[in-house]
């Protein structure tokens, strides 16, 4: 018997339908209806709008009804670049960063990248899976139902395959959609820095066709910024991953200008990710190319970089913006799409319908889903954040501003009755 599913009772349902990705002064068109409610069957949706068929909208034996109670519903928010399989932890990283050392300083320390590298090496693929699990969890309660997870802290072929396979367990084992991205192009690992090209030529040669030929991926990404990978070989990797059928997206111009954002355009990536020090020219190469500008406001902040991606520039150019979290075990250290939202709109100068756009139609073109997900319209499934009061709540950091999360119509987290 068909599942039925319906949302009541908003006050405002902000549907970010209307055709993806958005661009330009469509970035804040996140299109809310007063007074609607969303119906759908087996967790796919049927309908969005005012109360007007009270048949359709009727209750019926077995139905899943959830009252919003006057207050938001949004899409179901898409997380579209982050790391969140890795072993071992650094918080005293942070510590040190608080103490006033650098991100570079700190690497060249032995930390940073190379130092989850080797405590991911060590663990196991259960206790990989295990602790992904709790953060994939707070994602969940802060309103994430679709999200990317890269490899990447492996950086040889056994352990990059480990972190994928833990990636497809957390995609069959959790609520939340997940998808997989090769980065076995994360850094040059410590036992090759002598000799960088047989560690590339071990990327693209052995890791790149096992990781597609075992169906673990869909995606390969590529850091390419000044000390770890070129331009050229950024785009020689990408270049393989497509080959082999894996679709280019890439860290761009994080740093320092790394030419990332050309490299981006000239291989047709769908995402140029970070991108704090895009130029003009790499502003317009991606407009020409199509190519999405993921930005991640969390890690600049935690990384204490001293400066955000040029969001307004970005908009202003053509260039659809999209938010992530970078969850991670270094600069990303928030789980929450909101608070990504909330250094968007304070720290980059958008709208909260930019930055609600950002983190969900846009988001899931980012990734290649939105055709599923990112927005409240009928064939999509149906997955939403019921807010308390007004979409700009969901900028609150420190006040529970979400009820609900809904995933394929059912509620997966419920805000703690206290």
């Amino acid at each position: 018997m068909p599942r039925r599913s319906i949302i009541r009772g908003a006050r405002v349902v902000f549907t970010c339908a209307g055709g993806a990705p958005k661009s330009g002064p469509a970035q804040a068109d996140a299109r809310p209806i007063s007074g609607a409610s969303v119906v759908a069957t087996d967790g796919v949706i049927d309908y969005v709008g005012h109360a007007g068929d009270a048949d359709l909208l009727a209750a019926r034996p077995g139905d899943t009804v959830i009252d919003a109670a006057g207050g938001t519903v949004v899409p179901g928010l898409v997380d579209p670049h982050t790391h969140a399989v890795f072993g071992g932890d650094r918080r005293e990283e942070l510590r040190r960063r608080l103490g006033g050392a650098t991100y570079a300083e700190i690497a060249a320390g032995g930390g940073g990248i190379l130092s989850t590298v080797r405590a991911t090496r060590e663990a196991s693929e259960e206790a990989l899976v295990a602790s992904a699990k709790a953060r994939l969890d707070q994602m969940l309660a802060c309103g994430t139902t679709t999200c990317e997870i890269k490899s990447g802290y492996g950086l040889q072929p056994d352990a990059e395959l480990k972190i994928l396979r833990a990636i497809r367990r957390l995609k069959d084992e959790h609520p939340i959609d997940v998808v997989a991205t090769f980065m076995g192009a994360h850094e040059i690992p410590a036992e090759h820095r002598a000799n960088r090209r047989r560690y590339i030529d071990q990327v693209v040669g052995e890791m790149i066709p096992a990781a597609a030929r075992a169906g673990l991926a869909e995606w390969c990404d590529v850091f390419c910024e000044s000390g770890v990978y070129t331009p050229e070989e950024a785009a020689e990797i990408l270049e393989a991953g497509a080959r082999h059928g894996l679709k280019p997206r890439i860290h761009a111009d994080e740093l320092a200008e790394s030419g990332g954002a050309l490299v981006a355009a000239r291989v047709g990536a769908r995402s140029a990710d970070h991108l704090l020090h895009v130029t003009p020219r790499g502003i317009h190469a991606m407009k020409e190319a199509d190519v999405v500008a993921t930005l991640l406001p969390i890690a600049a902040f935690y990384l204490k970089l001293g400066r955000f991606a040029p969001a307004r520039d970005l908009i202003e150019g053509g260039v659809p913006v999209a938010l992530a979290s970078d969850l991670n075990p270094g600069g990303g250290f928030s789980p929450s799409m909101p608070f990504a939202m909330t250094l968007a709109c304070f720290a980059m100068r958008m709208t909260v319908e930019e930055a609600l756009v950002a983190a969900t139609i846009n988001a899931a073109y980012a990734i290649d889903r939105h055709d599923r997900a990112g927005s409240l319209e009928a064939g999509k499934d149906l997955d939403a954040v019921v807010v308390d009061g007004d979409a700009v709540d969901l900028l609150k950091v420190g006040a529970p501003a979400i009820r609900a999360v809904v995933k394929r119509g059912q509620v997966v987290w419920r805000r703690p009755v206290t």
